[in-house]
């Protein structure tokens, strides 16, 4: 057998172990999860999951760190589709509402995102603390970049690029999800007034004063 054939066969067996398991953690639970049922379903010995994975804690963190891959990676397309080719303060708004808009359909209302905070939920006591986990500040750094990327651009005045995309996640998606108890832009019309709003008062704060500021209509 070819490494080539061999390498394809690895990443199958891989990601048909992490698909059984994340089926079974949701359903099942972690704890009620065997090691025997997650090789049953995945179509592999249990001898298997061990060599690629360890033991079922780590395959738990494998399982939610692929998830996570997913969500963020949604995050940075979706950047990329809106926001990186803009050079035009008098855009910058329209473009701000319509990344917001799109990650509250695209992430926020994804089966992913769910998957994501429920592992969190019923896995917690067996996952890393938040602060050790790779992808914890993901998303955030990942909006931080961009808005720094504004700000070399003199669209915005950002000081602190971390602390300006808390503040952005804040006053749109942490305002929705606080008021509505979801960012469903899809199935509720109150969701982009309240992400209109929040992005008006993230510019207010941190538009640079050396681009002009668009008429409000």
């Amino acid at each position: 057998m070819s490494t080539a054939k061999t390498r394809a066969g690895s990443a199958e067996k891989r990601s048909a172990i992490l698909t059984a398991a994340r089926e079974l953690f949701l359903t099942d639970g972690f704890d009620r999860s065997s090691v025997d049922a997650v090789a049953a379903r995945a179509g592999v010995s249990k001898r298997t999951v061990y060599d690629y994975f360890g033991d079922k804690q780590t395959l738990l963190e494998a399982v939610f760190d692929a998830v996570g891959q997913s969500v963020l990676g949604t995050i940075r397309r979706t950047i990329d589709d809106t926001l990186h080719d803009v050079t035009d303060p008098a855009e910058l708004e329209s473009a701000l509402v319509t990344f917001s808009m799109r990650i509250a359909t695209d992430m926020l209302d994804s089966t992913e995102y769910a998957t994501l905070q429920r592992l969190d939920r019923t896995g917690s006591g067996h996952l890393p603390h938040h602060d050790d986990r790779p992808l914890t500040d993901a998303p955030e750094e990942a909006i931080g970049e961009r808005l720094a990327a504004f700000a070399r651009a003199g669209l915005l005045d950002v000081p602190d690029a971390r602390l300006a995309a808390d503040h952005f996640i804040a006053l749109t998606f942490g305002v929705t999800i606080s008021r509505l108890g979801s960012a469903n832009a899809a199935e509720d019309p109150r969701v982009r007034p309240l992400v209109v709003e929040g992005v008006r008062a993230f510019l207010r704060a941190y538009r640079s004063t050396r681009s002009s500021r668009p008429r409000r209509r």
